[in-house]
């Protein structure tokens, strides 16, 4: 019989300019900024704008030499401005530009699936950071593992856990402590068996690197809300993360109040809770834990089901233990909370974090959102789309939208605003809407449709991972996607 109480998981400190995480240390809230880090003014601008909005850590893309070699100006025009918000270099592709970030960042992150580690690159860049005092992130994408990981694994969260703990390993043995490590996904279910393995393999390797957690290309409005609060509430029930970022197609500064209030959320989490089978939660196999295929929520007809309340202020903890604890291991089971909150995006962020997890590991059928004040058909919603995030109902179209940063290639808030009121009538189809190649293609590679910048002006779009339209002009692109799902007999007219 095991024992499961909120407790974070044991990480060692790492120092990220004046920010600590790890530790005892709260859980530290991040953003990235969307504008292009040549333009000084604009970046100094957004830094400034997340710093005030709470985010202590703020991460910006250098993808060459020049943007690189301007984040001096912008660190020092930042703290000209008195903000301290650490600064983070997001590198792809060219270790020599990871080298020259170091110089002037507190902390730079690199992606295993594109850094090149051929000649000891990673081990310069370990010895240069020591010497600055600069952190380092290992960032893994699960769509962008290195062909050599992807042709043993395939896209697998085994396959993040490897080429993480490829590079980890490479840390450990210089002895650099001030690593921090992700494993993101835009499926929830990728990304928490990827982190929860992760955690497994470090504990047995005796690493206490801290976990940064996110949930990648969430999307926008109570959807992408709700998609990040699943997977990031599911690791931080069990005591993993130690900074989270929630990714949304919109204005960086508007992250910051949705992770603040997961931190929050997560803050004090009481009691302990018998949990007799852990294995049928195992994050490497899912399956449901009834013959129930289909998930209710309010209205629908649930004849045989239990109802199991959470009253406690560790829901998720709570009800899973009831869960299986139940004299009869297949009776379906709906699971019920109640919310006093007044505003419905606080409300479905905590009931997405408290009972999404429940829905991922395959335990609960049912889904029942008890809150004075709100409209019926309103929490029916919410409830719907903490089942899609969950991925065990499919009710309308899944954006996979990523937030933008000084990558992208076109204004992709509004260019996502302009899809989903074109196609959000059709149900069950997932449209990827990425700003770059970068991790685009990747990261979309569950979409039935992709919508990616390839170079200013231009949009190559995609039938799965198959490229049916190379650099087409922007102004035609959203025609041309809608006539692709039409092509393919995806197309509904309900709701134009």
């Amino acid at each position: 019989m095991n024992i499961t109480r909120f407790r974070r998981r044991e990480t060692s400190e790492v120092r990220i300019g004046r920010t600590t995480i790890g530790g005892d240390r709260p859980v530290a809230v991040q953003s990235m900024t969307n504008t292009d880090t040549n333009d000084t003014e604009a970046s100094v601008a957004q830094i400034l704008s997340i710093a005030r909005a709470g985010a202590p850590i703020v991460r910006l893309t250098a993808q060459g030499r020049r943007e690189a070699e301007n984040l001096r100006e912008i660190a020092r025009r930042v703290r000209e401005e008195g903000c301290d918000a650490a600064l983070v270099a997001d590198i792809h592709f060219v270790p020599e530009v990871a080298a020259i970030a170091a110089q002037h960042v507190d902390k730079v992150r690199i992606n295993p699936g594109n850094y090149r580690n051929e000649h000891g690159e990673l081990e310069a860049l370990i010895e240069q950071c020591r010497t600055r005092g600069v952190a380092l992130r290992i960032g893994v994408n699960h769509g962008s593992l290195s062909k050599r990981i992807f042709d043993r694994w395939g896209d697998t969260p085994e396959g993040m856990v490897a080429a993480a703990m490829e590079f980890l390993r490479v840390c450990q043995a210089r002895r650099f402590d001030q690593a921090v490590v992700s494993m993101k996904s835009s499926n929830t279910r990728v990304m928490v068996a990827a982190y929860r393995l992760l955690s497994d393999a470090m504990e047995r390797e005796g690493m206490r690197y801290p976990i940064h957690l996110g949930v990648t290309e969430a999307g926008n409005g109570l959807e992408g809300r709700i998609k990040s609060a699943v997977g990031i509430g599911a690791l931080l029930a069990d005591g993993i993360g130690d900074t989270i970022r929630v990714s949304l197609t919109e204005a960086p500064e508007r992250e910051v109040p949705v992770a603040r209030l997961l931190v929050d959320h997560f803050a004090s989490r009481p009691g302990s809770f018998e949990v007799l089978h852990p294995e049928r939660y195992s994050p490497t196999t899912y399956r449901r834990r009834t013959a129930v295929q289909v998930p209710v929520v309010r209205g629908e007809r649930a004849e045989g089901f239990r109802t199991i309340e959470a009253v406690s202020a560790n829901p998720t903890a709570e009800l899973r233990a009831a869960i299986l604890s139940l004299d009869r291991a297949d009776e379906p089971v709906i699971v019920r909370r109640r919310y006093d909150d007044a505003s419905l995006e606080t409300l479905a962020v905590k009931a997405a974090a408290d009972l999404g997890p429940l829905f991922l590991d395959g335990l609960a059928d049912g889904i029942r959102i008890d809150a004075p004040g709100h409209a019926e058909e309103a929490l029916r919603e919410v409830e719907l789309m903490i089942l899609q995030a969950a991925r065990v109902r499919f009710s309308r179209t899944e954006y996979i939208a990523c937030p933008s940063c000084g990558r992208t290639l076109y204004d992709i808030e509004a260019t996502l605003a302009a899809i989903k009121a074109r196609t959000s009538h059709l149900s069950n189809l997932r449209i990827g809407v990425m700003g770059c190649i970068v991790n685009g293609p990747g990261e979309m590679a569950d979409a039935d449709y992709g919508y990616v910048g390839a170079a200013p002006g231009r949009i190559t779009l995609y039938k799965g991972r198959e490229v049916v339209a190379r650099n087409i002009p922007q102004e035609e692109a959203l025609d041309r996607l809608v006539g692709l799902i039409r092509a393919n007999g995806d197309w509904s007219e309900a709701g134009e």
